[in-house]
């Protein structure tokens, strides 16, 4: 129901600016798509899964009072030691299971699912 809704306001407005509806959605879908946050707190990530659209950077933000990496299993990425308040940031452009875990602490695992 949102998601027509959405599509019937989307319609209206291109119409009123004088710009196709699929530019203006493929622009929506793009500055949503466009950051989204992990944070490293109590030796978790959170979200532990976090599943976003391919071309979506992923920023870890190390809210904890001890040192974490961010490390892909697969050596995707790998972040330097972050300190408290440190980032990291990846950009996802292709679609896949990205497993990742904290060097210093192993057992700290999670995943980005890129679709």
């Amino acid at each position: 129901m949102f998601i027509a809704d959405l599509t019937m306001v989307l319609v209206v407005v291109s119409g009123i600016l004088g710009v196709s509806h699929e530019s203006f959605r493929a622009n929506a879908q793009q500055q949503s798509a466009a950051t989204m946050e992990v944070k490293i707190d109590n030796f978790s990530f959170g979200p532990a899964t976090l599943t976003v659209p391919a071309g979506t950077t992923v920023t870890w933000t190390n809210r904890d009072d001890i040192p974490h990496t961010v490390v892909s299993t697969d050596g995707d990425f790998k972040s330097k030691v972050l300190d408290t308040d440190d980032k990291f940031s990846f950009r996802f452009a292709k679609a896949g299971t990205y497993p990742y875990f904290c060097s210093i602490h192993p057992k700290m695992t999670a995943k980005v699912i890129v679709q």
